[in-house]
């Protein structure tokens, strides 16, 4: 049973699980899980899960839109795009929140993202009202995973990167 990556242009040999190559350009993917984020969601993004840990999961994951923000420690990441979603955007219209909430680090830069609901597309999703949120496409791939609750603050998310990237070292996945 083999898969190709996507980006790296790897082939994967999973029955042995030596070694998964990961894309590159997202090295760190983390859920931030919100105590009210699995009663507020409707819809989760598809993924199929590849091999799991009780400490982390590799999931494949197809294209899926988002709206992003540069995640920086003197704002309030979260609550601009809650606010998008809340209506804050040129239709007014109010987005089911979607789970997960993600953060991850792409050109050094940390990013907060929102999976939109499969309805939208690139040409019919609400242009944002705040021209910090810019709406993007994760491309299709193959992501490590850990989950965690609480604040979306940098010390969590240097703590659980470190712990996942160690755990995947450990494992033999090269990143």
């Amino acid at each position: 049973f083999c898969c190709l990556v996507l980006q790296t242009f790897v082939v994967l040999s999973f029955l042995e699980m030596k070694k998964i190559f990961l894309s590159i350009s997202f090295i760190i993917y983390l859920i931030l899980l919100f105590p009210y984020s699995i009663t507020m969601a409707n819809e989760e993004a598809p993924y199929d899960i590849v091999h799991k840990t009780d400490i982390y999961e590799i999931r494949h994951y197809s294209d899926r839109l988002v709206v992003q923000i540069i995640n920086r420690s003197d704002d309030n990441s979260f609550r601009k795009l809650f606010n998008y979603i809340s209506g804050a955007n040129n239709t007014s219209e109010e987005i089911k929140m979607t789970i997960p909430v993600t953060q991850t680090k792409k050109n050094n830069e940390s990013f907060m993202q929102f999976y939109l609901p499969s309805k939208f597309t690139k040409e019919t999703i609400p242009i944002p009202s705040n021209s910090d949120i810019e709406i993007a496409t994760i491309k299709e791939g193959y992501f490590a995973v850990i989950k965690y609750s609480g604040r979306s603050s940098d010390k969590n998310f240097i703590k659980y990167s470190k712990i996942l990237y160690q755990k995947l070292l450990e494992d033999q996945i090269l990143v």
